[in-house]
């Protein structure tokens, strides 16, 4: 429940910062990365549910809804960012949209090593998947940092499209959750 409620807070701040960014630039890349670590946190609810009602069919079932949470997030980035490719819009606040994204992975990070820490003491397979998750989710902020770059020489179509690529890498984490949780049931 440590681990879990940790967890919860640093993705939540995380989310939160990168909301205030995301208003003032308008950043595609920044809401993809925005959305995935607010629904990473709103994972840590099921997975609380099921640790204290100690139940392993409650960890698994958490685990899948976790896995749902990934997939919805990818969803709704991916409308975005083709919305933004058809209509295109001028990026504000660059510095702090690059900002937003290494605080995108220094949360995610600090999320990821608490998950995994707590996932391998406990052999819960959903929290093992829920911490790689986050880690790669660290990675993904990165690409938020890219876009403020490439945004301010110019190219503006940038952000969807690294955007699109942000839900990509969020679709191949959500197969990867999957067989992690799968696997759990074997």
């Amino acid at each position: 429940m440590r681990a879990v409620s940790i967890s919860l807070a640093i993705l939540g701040v995380t989310a939160a910062l990168q909301a205030v960014v995301f208003v003032l630039s308008g950043s595609v890349a920044l809401l993809a990365d925005l959305i995935h670590n607010a629904g990473d946190a709103l994972t840590a609810i099921p997975l609380a549910i099921a640790f204290l009602a100690r139940s392993e069919r409650g960890e698994r079932w958490a685990g899948y809804a976790v896995v749902f949470a990934i997939f919805v997030s990818a969803s709704v980035a991916a409308v975005e960012s083709i919305e933004r490719l058809i209509h295109p819009q001028h990026l504000e606040y660059l510095g702090a949209l690059a900002v937003a994204g290494v605080i995108g992975f220094a949360g995610n990070e600090l999320a990821a090593r608490v998950r995994l820490q707590a996932g391998a003491k406990l052999h819960s397979a959903a929290l093992v998947a829920d911490g790689h998750h986050a880690r790669i989710d660290g990675f993904v902020s990165l690409a938020v940092v890219a876009s403020a770059a490439v945004s301010a020489i110019g190219f503006e179509r940038i952000d969807p499209l690294i955007g699109l690529g942000i839900t990509v890498l969020i679709l191949r984490i959500t197969w990867q959750a999957w067989q992690t949780v799968r696997a759990g049931d074997n």
